[in-house]
């Protein structure tokens, strides 16, 4: 929908379904200085699968010399214990991160591709069309070994080191990945620079590229605007997106990025707007503390501090 056809008048969003695609284990440990041993990461996952959680992106097998927190992601997805209903996802840059992650006995994985050219230089050192090449092998092998493939694209909203990002940009990085044999895109705020007057311009560009059923949105929470850009991208019939339990997170290639949509938060909104995510608030905020103490700092996300401050647990769906 566009955004001179969005209505003035407030949506009813009740009965409306969203699926929540939860990255702390993975996007969310990734970035945190304090060592989090490996029973406490499985443990971590444990809890969320315990919340409900449709999907929870258990690790990423990358170089541990540049994520040394996921050098243990094959002894987690060995440890954890996989409930029904719920899928483990891992990250992998490439064909020798798939093979550990196949090893492994994962079942889906993600690609990461970028917006922007100097982005994927600095994050994976590849063009964006060497970065793209090269997945394109991994999505090849990965499907034909009948795994599930999705696609992260970075800087979608704004880049570090390029600044603004033009959306026709985003949509046809976006339909390229799409074309590699990704089920899902997930379109990615990852410095939290995006704002709800940008969203509905990005939006309007990817989706003119791809079905709302294909895009998922990734949004961080440097600038305090993360869940007022999910409200902005609910009238344009986005159903999935990715959050962080407790708001742990960050990027370790985009310097002052902050954490990520706290789960916690997002679920707390969604409970509010009558939104089904099938997700407990409660499981979820109990997993955010079990984390929380494991790391050296706080955790950022409103409804965790809120809890652990003697707040009221309102809205807390068992």
């Amino acid at each position: 929908m566009s955004a001179d056809r969005a209505s003035t008048e407030p949506m009813d969003y009740r009965g409306r379904r969203v699926t929540i695609v939860e990255v702390g284990p993975r996007d969310g440990l990734q970035n945190e200085r304090a060592h989090v041993a490996t029973a406490d990461k499985i443990e971590f996952v444990n809890r969320l699968s315990a919340a409900r959680l449709p999907v929870i992106e258990v690790g990423a097998f990358v170089s541990p010399k540049w994520v040394p927190q996921m050098a243990d992601a094959a002894a987690v997805f060995a440890g954890i214990t996989r409930t029904p209903g719920t899928r483990y996802t891992a990250l992998v840059p490439n064909l020798a991160g798939l093979e550990r992650a196949v090893d492994a006995g994962v079942t889906e994985i993600a690609v990461f591709a970028a917006s922007t050219d100097t982005f994927s230089r600095k994050n994976i050192n590849q063009s964006i069309d060497a970065s793209l090449a090269g997945y394109k092998a991994v999505c090849d092998r990965a499907l034909a070994a009948g795994m599930r493939v999705r696609g992260y694209l970075s800087t979608a909203f704004g880049c570090p080191f390029e600044g603004e990002v033009a959306p026709e940009r985003v949509a046809d990085v976006a339909a390229r990945l799409a074309d590699l044999g990704v089920f899902e895109v997930a379109v990615s705020d990852t410095i939290g620079i995006a704002h709800p007057g940008q969203v509905p311009r990005v939006l309007e560009a990817v989706l003119a590229r791809l079905p709302a059923g294909r895009v998922a949105l990734h949004f961080h929470d440097t600038r305090g605007t993360a869940l007022a850009n999910v409200l902005a991208s609910l009238p344009y019939g986005i159903a999935t997106f990715d959050a962080s339990s407790g708001g742990l997170g960050g990027c370790p290639y985009a310097p002052g990025a902050a954490g990520n949509l706290a789960t916690d938060d997002l679920v707390y909104m969604l409970d509010g707007l009558g939104i089904e995510t099938g997700v407990s608030l409660q499981a979820i905020s109990e997993a955010s503390a079990f984390i929380a103490s494991k790391i050296d700092h706080r955790l950022p996300s409103r409804y965790a501090q809120a809890v652990s401050s003697g707040g009221w647990g309102l809205g807390a769906r068992g």
